[in-house]
Order: C-alpha cells, then sequence, then structure tokens
C-alpha cells in the first residue's frame, strides 16, 4: 500500500486501467476479425514516425500516431487490390517503417537518442500528457462503440452480410484501422513496439476461454487487461525488470491459468452429464 503514496506509481495505475479500457476495446475487434498479423504490421511500422519525430525535432508519439495511421489505411487499401496479397501489402509498411525509423533515428542530431523506452516500454515513466491522450482515446473508443456496436459486429464477423443491410463497410474498416493504429501508439509508453500487440489480443484470447459474446469479451478484457498490468507493475517494481516485458508475462501467466480452469470446468460439467 505504501507504493500508492507515490505520484509515479498512481500515473502507472490510472494508465493501466486506461489502456485496459483502450485495448479490451479495440482488441476484441482485431481478434473477431483476425488482425492480429495487420496490427503487428501496424506496430513495428511506428517506429518510422519515431524515427521522423527523432530527427526533425517534434513530439515522436505524434509523429509515430501520424504514420501509424497512414500505414494503417495504406495496408487497408492495399490489401483490397486483386494484384496484392494482404499478408504482401502488410510485410511492406512493416518493413519500410522499421527501415525509415532506424534510418532517421540515426540521422538525428545531437547524441543517439535511447529507444529502449519505446522498443520495450516503462510504464513507471508515463506522464501526465499520456495519461490524457489514454484518456481521449479511451473516450472516444466508448462512444464510438456504444453508438455503432451492431454494425461493428456484423462488419466483424460477416461483411458481405453488412454490406447487405447497407451500412458503409469501407468506412467502418477504415475508422477502425484508425482507432487501432492510435491505440497502439498510445500504448507505446507501456509496452513498447516489441510487446505492443499482446496487450490487444492476449486479454481477448483469455476472454475468448469463457465466453463468445462480442459484447462479454469486451468486458472481460478489459478487466483481465488491467489485472496484467496491475501483476506486472509489481513484478517490474520489485525485481526491478522492465515493466513491458512483465505486464505480458504476468498476462500470459493469467492466460494459462484460465485455459486450465476452463478446461476442467468443462470435464467437471461432462462428468455430471454422465
Amino acid at each position: 500500500m505504501e507504493l500508492l503514496q507515490y505520484t509515479f506509481f498512481q500515473h502507472a495505475l490510472l494508465g493501466g486501467l486506461l489502456a485496459s479500457i483502450a485495448c479490451g476495446i479495440i482488441g476484441t475487434y482485431i481478434v473477431t476479425r483476425r488482425l492480429v498479423f495487420i496490427s503487428g504490421g501496424i506496430t513495428h511500422a511506428s517506429f518510422g514516425g519515431i524515427g521522423i519525430g527523432l530527427f526533425a525535432g517534434i513530439s515522436p508519439i505524434l509523429s509515430a500516431a501520424v504514420f501509424s495511421v497512414l500505414s494503417a489505411f495504406g495496408v487497408e487499401w492495399l490489401s483490397k487490390r486483386s494484384d496484392m496479397r494482404e499478408d504482401s501489402a502488410i510485410a511492406v509498411f512493416w518493413t519500410l517503417g522499421m527501415a525509415i525509423g532506424i534510418i532517421f533515428t540515426f540521422l538525428s542530431p545531437g547524441f543517439a537518442p535511447d529507444l529502449s523506452a519505446f522498443l520495450f516500454g516503462n510504464i513507471l515513466t508515463i506522464t501526465q500528457v499520456d495519461l490524457l491522450i489514454l484518456g481521449v482515446l479511451s473516450v472516444l473508443l466508448i462512444i464510438f462503440f456504444t453508438l455503432f456496436i451492431h454494425p461493428i459486429i456484423y462488419v466483424a464477423f460477416d461483411r458481405e452480410f453488412a454490406r447487405s443491410q447497407g451500412i458503409p463497410v469501407a468506412v467502418f474498416e477504415y475508422l477502425l484501422m484508425m482507432f487501432i493504429a492510435l491505440t497502439i501508439v498510445s500504448c507505446l509508453r507501456m509496452v513498447g513496439i516489441v510487446l505492443a500487440i499482446s496487450l490487444l489480443t492476449i486479454p481477448q484470447m483469455t476472454a475468448n476461454l469463457f465466453t463468445y459474446n462480442f459484447k462479454k469479451i469486451i468486458w472481460l478484457s478489459i478487466g483481465f487487461g488491467f489485472l496484467g498490468c496491475l501483476g506486472g507493475l509489481f513484478i517490474s517494481y520489485f525485481l526491478n525488470v522492465p515493466s513491458g516485458a512483465s505486464i505480458i508475462f504476468f498476462s500470459i501467466i493469467i492466460y494459462l491459468i484460465s485455459k486450465l480452469a476452463a478446461r476442467a470446468t468443462r470435464v467437471a460439467r461432462c462428468r455430471c452429464q454422465v
């Protein structure tokens, strides 16, 4: 309880909660649409924006957000073309972003910047500005999914049916890709580029062990995500290890325990029926 007296730990707890809300909402769409590989490409493409920001002397998070959104739109556009496979389009932006990031990082004037915070994250160093970004994004996601939950579900599960209902599928896909990119960038301070995609998938995989309902997966994902952040925070603080890796490690532990519990529950039900 003494940790709660420290401002940096209070920021970390609030950041973990806000990130869990944002990732729980948009991550459910990612897992349902099977966009994990696309999200991984956007995550690594964001490194290009970080390199440009360091070179130009502007906020790396701002430049990463712009670069990630443009990359997300590029992947979405190329994947719809008949002469380009989806995995090839992802690979183009994945490698392009990493290459641009490395080039501009080394061209940046002055001392070589420390990239470990962007690659692996450190939730204990997030600022009030980071919290504001996460808070605004979480509110926007809550409003968007509350207003358009049914069209989003239709697009996630059956795009052809969504089109037959007069839903502008392309508009929703581009908007959701934008939210994916912004969520990834907003979580870079917490878990970094290397591990950001895990925060968007592992809590959803855990929630999916207990329910197949889209709305319930969102709620459970938020809970499992925050539990993973909370456990990872304590591991990071007491063992003095990177917080991003600790959060993902604890989230995987939660997933494994949940999987064993779900399997044990199914076995018990089968025995009762017999």
